[in-house]
């Protein structure tokens, strides 16, 4: 374990270099802080740090640079994440609140976290199958073809066509639409197919070809909507940080284009807290010079999806962190309140 004095001086290693971009010497942290010791102390401090994997020395310089384990216990020892400033709070919620529907807030989403952040920002769709149906909808388009809509308590809206073996009528599309939904509203999407299954018997026999039809095509798109979607924004950030990238950002940018790297770096929906993944810790070998913050959001208690932000590991950790999670918050309201 580091002394406290020795974290103090991680700490102010960490925050200048973030701030200014340059390696950091003995002389200019005693300037810059109030460490209470001499810059010879300051030194043999570096020196231990140094030794130990928390700090190193770039080739060309003289002063040291925080690395990954570095980055790693600063995080982990954050005695908290920096507080936005009520401007700051207010835009967000003026932002996010003009938004239509779950396409615009996720939309919205992406570009302000991007903006806040200055990093890239990926914004995770709320999962189907950790979302609960508030309706469903049935709409004639011809006597024998119906839509089906599928709303969740997300906003998140599907649509599928029906092509039913024999023409509906009003009243009997209304009682299936009444009946359907007394079974599946307020019900998680995984237990609607338990929840249907005799549905169809239900029904008058001349009925029964239809009620099926409906129901497999019910059944199938909560299937098929099970894949995760993602949208990502704020690519053209990572130009600014050309430097932080070794040999080229051009890993970096790949790795960015594949929705399964970008699904697991933001992890586990359930796993709703706030997760910072810094360089090497990521698996995949393209983004070894990032740092990834995540946390999860959700109407309720309950996380529907992630969302976070990727840069380069010499990042303001306590502002981004801060901003993440004041983003997740308000956008958990605007699904709440949806």
């Amino acid at each position: 374990m580091l002394s406290e004095r020795r974290l103090e001086v991680l700490r102010a290693i960490v925050q200048d270099y973030v701030g200014t971009e340059e390696p950091v010497g003995s002389k200019a942290l005693t300037e810059r802080h109030r460490l209470g010791v001499s810059p010879a102390t300051v030194r043999n401090d570096m020196a231990a740090l140094e030794d130990e994997g928390y700090i190193a020395q770039p080739h060309t310089s003289a002063g040291r640079i925080p690395t990954d384990k570095g980055y790693r216990l600063f995080v982990d020892k954050l005695a908290g994440v920096k507080p936005l400033s009520t401007p700051e709070r207010r835009a967000i919620q003026n932002f996010l609140d003009g938004a239509v529907d779950l396409d615009d807030v996720v939309g919205r989403t992406v570009r302000l976290l991007a903006q806040l952040t200055r990093q890239v920002a990926v914004v995770q769709y709320p999962s189907l199958t950790r979302s609960t149906v508030r309706h469903v909808e049935l709409l004639a388009l011809s006597p024998a073809r119906v839509m089906l809509v599928l709303i969740t308590d997300t906003g998140r809206v599907e649509q599928r066509m029906v092509d039913c073996p024999a023409p509906v009528s009003e009243e009997s599309l209304a009682d299936l639409r009444a009946r359907l939904n007394s079974r599946v509203v307020g019900r998680r999407f995984a237990d609607v197919p338990q929840l249907v299954q005799d549905l169809p018997e239900s029904f008058e026999q001349e009925d029964r070809g239809t009620v099926s039809t409906v129901l497999a095509t019910l059944l199938e798109t909560l299937v098929e909507e099970t894949e995760e979607r993602l949208m990502i924004g704020g690519t053209a950030n990572l130009t600014r940080f050309g430097h932080d990238f070794p040999l080229t950002i051009r890993p970096v940018l790949e790795a960015l284009e594949e929705q399964v790297v970008l699904l697991k770096l933001l992890g586990e929906a359930k796993d709703s807290g706030m997760t910072v993944r810094i360089g090497h810790e990521n698996a995949h070998e393209g983004l070894n010079s990032t740092s990834v913050v995540a946390v999860g959001y959700g109407s309720g208690d309950e996380a529907v999806a992630k969302l976070g932000v990727v840069g380069p590991t010499r990042m303001d950790y306590p502002g981004t962190m801060g901003a993440v999670r004041a983003v997740a918050r308000y956008v958990g309201q605007i699904l709440a309140e949806s």
